[in-house]
């Protein structure tokens, strides 16, 4: 009898697991624009302090742009009205006034992928007093989502040239829309066309001690990138002058530590321009140190768009720059 009745706990629990895996494979995929979230609040809050608060941190503009663009595209929804296919939205926060004080994300609630951030708090003070403490660990999770959710599309259909690997050694996932447009034997330029413009990768790398100093970083950076701009990325012709990308002048660039693929390094953001010529648009680097291969590793994405927004071309540059693989190398 014992053993009986171990074998229908046994099946009991199998059952159990295989109805939990059957729940989880009918959550819906998740939808929304890229960049967008949705905040369920109640329209007294949201039109007072509280929202305000949110605002500040999930709207805040995007660093290193030529125009204001927020972090997020937000649809604001009243608790009531959060039923149906709304839930299925992939960024989602939920903030209420409640009888609890809390803040968490969780993963997955009602569809895949997808992140909710709960705030709840006993007063409007708390609630704010938990946006200001946990907004960052939530866009973080937004944003890590946005990118791996923009890789996969990327999947459908992938560049297959080879001259990143022969050159570099490396591996991104481009789509196929782009194309090589320029190759020299420490460069590479694939771009394609966007709305009124381009959006553009390039790679190339530098001796293994460069930005050695601390203490002039962001002069060595500046001073790298309009070394590579006047020797391969030209401007227009003008005549009786020497057109080509730069750092803008006017605004150092914003830099952040980082790690793509295991290799260390720093997150350069901030404008280019053309000098001598009325051309300009935001960009985004990333310098690697590569031991194994004695060098740093230049990654970089820039947009050429004007007069238009250029947050989600510039995301979709950096959900690529992030797909890096190093390779064994060709050369």
């Amino acid at each position: 009898m014992k053993q009986a009745g171990t074998l229908f706990l046994l099946f009991s629990l199998a059952l159990l697991s295989c109805k939990d895996g059957k729940n989880q494979n009918y959550l819906p995929t998740s939808v929304g624009a890229i960049n967008s979230m949705v905040v369920v609040i109640d329209n007294e809050l949201w039109k007072g302090n509280v929202g305000d608060s949110i605002r500040s941190h999930f709207a805040a503009p995007v660093v290193g742009m030529p125009m204001d663009e927020p972090l997020f595209t937000i649809d604001q929804i009243a608790p009531k009205f959060f039923t149906g296919s709304v839930r299925n939205t992939r960024s989602i926060l939920y903030v209420v006034e409640d009888s609890l004080n809390l803040a968490h994300i969780k993963s997955d609630m009602y569809a895949s992928p997808q992140r909710v951030g709960v705030i709840k708090g006993t007063t409007k003070a708390e609630v704010i007093e938990n946006i200001d403490a946990e907004a960052d660990e939530i866009i973080a999770a937004f944003k890590d989502m946005e990118i791996e959710a923009a890789q996969k599309r990327f999947n459908r259909s992938l560049n297959k040239e080879t001259e990143l690997q022969d050159k570099f050694g490396v591996k991104l996932k481009i789509p196929s829309i782009y194309k090589v447009g320029k190759q020299e034997d420490n460069f590479v330029w694939i771009d394609r066309e966007i709305q009124k413009g381009t959006a553009n990768i390039v790679v190339y790398e530098m001796p293994a001690n460069s930005f050695d100093s601390d203490s002039t970083l962001v002069k060595d950076i500046v001073a790298m990138r309009d070394s590579i701009g006047a020797k391969y990325i030209p401007g227009p012709d003008v005549t009786g002058k020497i057109t080509h990308m730069r750092t803008e002048p006017a605004f150092a660039p914003y830099v952040y530590p980082v790690e793509i693929a295991g290799l260390k390094g720093v997150e350069v953001r901030g404008l280019w321009d053309i000098k001598n010529y009325p051309m300009a648009g935001p960009f985004l680097t990333y310098i690697l140190n590569d031991k194994v291969n004695n060098r740093k590793l230049v990654l970089e994405g820039f947009v050429f768009a004007p007069a238009t927004q250029k947050r989600n071309d510039l995301f979709e540059l950096e959900a690529i720059l992030k797909t890096l693989k190093i390779e064994s190398l060709a050369k």
